[in-house]
């Protein structure tokens, strides 16, 4: 078997891990690049391999950093199995479709700017048509169950807990070599944390021969879910007392629905003013819908507050709007203060919630608040990072507003979780591939590791090729 990496490794962006066995290429995860502009760009706009080459990929979950580049794949050549849980099916057809829509229309807005400045154009990724070619592909595959998806290779699904929908992956793949010799090897994708809200726990691997794990929080560590809530509950306060709009860049899976749950216990509780709340994504809007369909991946707490009868909706609670048009996105720039507005995208690298920073980020009554990780060179890690002016659609702007983060609300296992879960497997790997965290963090889980009695760790750069006997 051999394993090669080709995104986030010693990065955290662009998950794409190739792994060859039997004759045959399998693609763990086929996401985007973020970050600067030009480098992103070049290196989603081609692949290092042939897309004709790849037999299956196996989806961990729906970010467009593990999901965005597949119709890319598509569009290249690749026509075998996508396999993910159905609700990351159901996630990315709502999301792979505002990505070729998003990238159609900033295209259009920024070939406007070109064109006064006489810069080239530029085209979309990918279109609408080759995200519809890329669902046809998907194949559905339930958490607990195991299925042969190539000769003698078998994939079971595990809950993530990182979102709706996440899975880690076992491959068992059988090799032969004149006696039967089956490796397993384990891919965490993003791995979530205890306690969060809506999605359950995650599930602890059995036992794996090689694992592939994730480390974005490497040698970092979250405050307590009740801390987040209460930060939450103090920035509210803070902005309304100012009158002030509360803009929080939030990604439209996962993140939007946790803060909306929380925002809906605090105005119940009273521990906050009761504001209107806006979600001002098309994106979000349909996710939410999609999240209420699939009740199989909720917590305990979650399952009672929908499904029980007399249950609440905490989705849909009496102060909180969707919007669905970019008209109803423009009426929020004259909307009552205090006012709160969820937007993509979570690191602030496109969508609606430029408009609202580009034209509220000189205001000093002006929070922003970032719940999610920032990946280097966004603009969201260059507000939280102090810069005092942001460049937006090609524009410069002044940053008056208050930049406020909490950690708390990261879907991301920190450095402490990650470890717990690889330890409490009862059976330690053989060799362990530390990717999806910037060069600190991955060096400081691998670490750990070795701390904890784990031996053959790497951390592989991009285009590392390892071979596994």
């Amino acid at each position: 078997m051999i394993l090669q990496f080709f995104g986030a490794a010693q990065s955290v962006t662009g998950s794409m891990h190739l792994v060859q066995a039997n004759s045959h290429h399998i693609l763990l995860d086929c996401g985007l690049v973020q970050g600067r502009r030009q480098e992103s760009r070049k290196l989603n706009s081609e692949f290092p391999f042939d897309a004709k080459s790849i037999n299956a990929v196996v989806l961990s979950h729906a970010h467009l950093d593990h999901s965005g580049k597949l119709p890319m794949l598509v569009k290249n050549g690749f026509d075998g199995s996508i396999f993910a849980t159905s609700a990351t099916r159901d996630l990315c057809s709502a999301m792979l479709l505002d990505s070729a829509s998003l990238q159609e229309m900033d295209a259009k807005y920024v070939n406007k700017l070109n064109a006064k400045m006489g810069l080239p154009f530029f085209k979309p990724l990918y279109s609408m048509h080759d995200v519809r070619d890329c669902l046809r592909l998907f194949q559905t595959l339930e958490y607990g169950r195991t299925a042969e998806i190539l000769p003698a290779i078998k994939l079971t699904f595990r809950d993530a807990g990182h979102i709706l929908g996440s899975a880690t992956a076992m491959l068992e793949i059988d090799e032969g070599q004149g006696e039967r010799k089956v490796t397993r090897l384990a891919f965490t994708g993003d791995l979530g944390r205890k306690g969060a809200a809506v999605v359950r726990d995650p599930e602890v691997f059995e036992r794996a021969d090689v694992l592939i794990t994730e480390s974005t929080y490497g040698g970092r560590y979250h405050g307590p879910m009740e801390e987040a809530k209460e930060k939450l509950a103090r920035i509210v306060n803070e902005t309304a007392l100012k009158r002030g709009l509360l803009i929080i860049p939030a990604f439209a899976v996962g993140r939007t629905q946790d803060v909306v749950y929380h925002l809906h216990e605090l105005m119940e509780e009273k521990q906050i003013p009761s504001v209107p709340v806006y979600v001002d994504s098309p994106l979000a809007t349909n996710i939410t819908e999609i999240f209420r369909q699939h009740p199989e991946c909720y917590d305990e707490e979650t399952e009672r507050l929908l499904l029980q009868d007399g249950g609440r909706d905490p989705f849909g609670f009496a102060r909180l709007m969707y919007t669905h048009s970019t008209e109803d996105s423009k009426r929020l720039n004259d909307a009552p203060r205090p006012a709160i507005i969820i937007s993509a995208s979570g690191m602030c690298e496109g969508g609606r919630v430029l408009h609202h920073l580009r034209r509220n980020i000189g205001d000093p009554r002006t929070t922003i608040l970032f719940v999610g990780f920032q990946a280097e060179n966004t603009l969201g890690r260059k507000l939280l990072s102090g810069d005092r002016t942001a460049r937006i659609y090609g524009e410069e702007y002044v940053v008056r507003a208050r930049i406020e983060e909490i950690d708390g609300y990261s879907a991301h296992a920190d450095g402490g979780e990650l470890l717990d879960f690889i330890s409490a497997m009862p059976k330690k790997p053989e060799k362990i591939f530390v990717v999806h965290g910037e060069t600190n963090a991955a060096a400081a889980l691998a670490a750990g590791l070795s701390r904890n009695g784990f031996g053959n760790v790497a951390i592989p750069a991009r285009g590392d090729r390892f071979e596994i006997s």
